[in-house]
């Protein structure tokens, strides 16, 4: 089952305390920005209650050293899963955050940025995705299925956000791929 809950408040605040342990534990690795993506980021919008994060750095050095730092704090590194420049970190105390180490210049991150601002931005296009979240969370019972289902919906999104025809289909791709 897919569960998809109205949108908490109080998920700012875990990320915002998430963001500061991660500061901390990347200190002396040169960290872009510290970014608070997926649904959960978006107010207003129903979500899996699972924050994303973000961790943006420049180099392919500064990715293995941030990389490195997580893992000396208990952080099990899953790899890139599939997606270019886009590194992910289980946490040791919560399946209910998903942490990214990212090259800030990736498709991952704009990818990231161009849903989260264009969510923000347009309510109307808000509620279409908040309706179809819903529609697949009953719907589904796999999250793979659920990635997929939302690949229209997302693309629609990313489109309005001025993602080129090249990106959307390779966006598409790894949905395909992560189902």
């Amino acid at each position: 089952m897919i569960e998809v809950v109205d949108h908490d408040p109080r998920w700012a605040q875990v990320f915002a305390a998430v963001a500061a342990d991660l500061t901390e534990a990347l200190s002396g690795v040169p960290v872009v920005a510290i970014e608070h993506v997926g649904s959960t980021a978006v107010p207003d919008l129903p979500a899996k209650p699972i924050i994303d994060i973000d961790v943006l750095v420049a180099t392919q050095a500064d990715l293995s050293a941030a990389i490195l730092a997580l893992t000396r704090v208990g952080y099990a590194h899953r790899g890139d899963l599939g997606i270019p420049g886009r590194h992910s970190m289980a946490e040791p105390d919560s399946p209910r955050r998903n942490v990214y180490i990212c090259l800030a210049d990736s498709l991952a991150v704009r990818n990231h940025l161009a849903v989260r601002e264009t969510l923000r931005r347009d309510p109307a296009l808000r509620r279409e995705y908040a309706a179809e979240k819903r529609r697949l969370a009953a719907s589904v019972t796999e999250l793979p299925d659920y990635v997929e289902g939302k690949t229209p919906i997302l693309a629609k999104i990313l489109a309005r956000a001025g993602v080129g025809e090249s990106e959307l289909g390779h966006i598409a791709e790894v949905n395909r791929a992560q189902g």
